[in-house]
């Protein structure tokens, strides 16, 4: 798609410069960012945000952040260019790590970010678009397979609080760590077990309803990503 093309291209130049920050700013909502910051702190090591602009990064980078990883893959918007070009200023490694919201990752995806988790420097930083679902959901993995923490624990991550609503299609990603905890209460399992052997991704995304009114508001009014 040549949309998408266009902003996959170095900037050149302080036209195109302002295009993607004009592109950012209204195509990609960057407006209501400018004053919401859903940037948390989920470890030590580890911090969660929406979709940063360029003095975001600035300000990740003054926080100690070595690497900022980037759930969207996406670079239909003016947004990604500006991030590249802002991590690149400021010494920041930017590694992409493309996820769903409302859909579940492939057990292959899983493993890829335990591996993501392992290789990349810290203190680190990842982001979605809002920084309300696919942050928390990535956030309560790295909580669980880096961390060892529980999953109870992580699923916190996934929370009203950050502006996720699971009773939208966004929850899904709940209904993943719950299908998690439904079968290891009826039989323990390793959570990296069950991702390996049990997991249905396609049998839980059936499994799940969600309230038509909450998709309205996410879908339509909060234009979520």
């Amino acid at each position: 798609m040549a949309r998408i093309a266009r902003w996959t291209r170095p900037i050149a130049g302080p036209t195109a410069r302002a295009a993607a920050w004009a592109n950012m700013l209204m195509a990609d909502h960057g407006l209501f960012r400018l004053v919401w910051k859903n940037r948390h702190r989920v470890s030590d090591k580890l911090w969660r945000s929406n979709q940063p602009a360029p003095p975001d990064i600035a300000a990740f980078a003054r926080l100690g952040i070595r690497t900022v990883v980037n759930l969207r893959g996406g670079r239909e918007f003016g947004s990604y260019p500006l991030e590249v070009e802002a991590c690149a200023r400021h010494g920041l490694a930017l590694v992409d790590l493309p996820m769903r919201s409302r859909e579940l990752p492939p057990a292959e995806d899983v493993f890829a970010a335990e591996r993501l988790f392992a290789g990349i420097e810290y203190p680190a930083v990842i982001h979605c678009k809002s920084g309300a679902d696919r942050a928390g959901f990535v956030a309560a993995l790295y909580l669980i397979l880096h961390e060892n923490r529980p999953v109870a624990e992580a699923m916190a991550q996934l929370s009203a609080r950050y502006g996720h609503i699971r009773q939208s299609r966004t929850g899904v990603l709940d209904a993943f760590f719950d299908s998690y905890l439904a079968r290891n209460q009826a039989a323990p399992i390793a959570f990296r077990d069950w991702i390996a052997t049990d997991y249905d991704p396609d049998g839980i995304r059936r499994a799940f309803h969600e309230d038509r009114l909450a998709a309205f508001v996410v879908d339509k009014i909060l234009r979520r990503e």
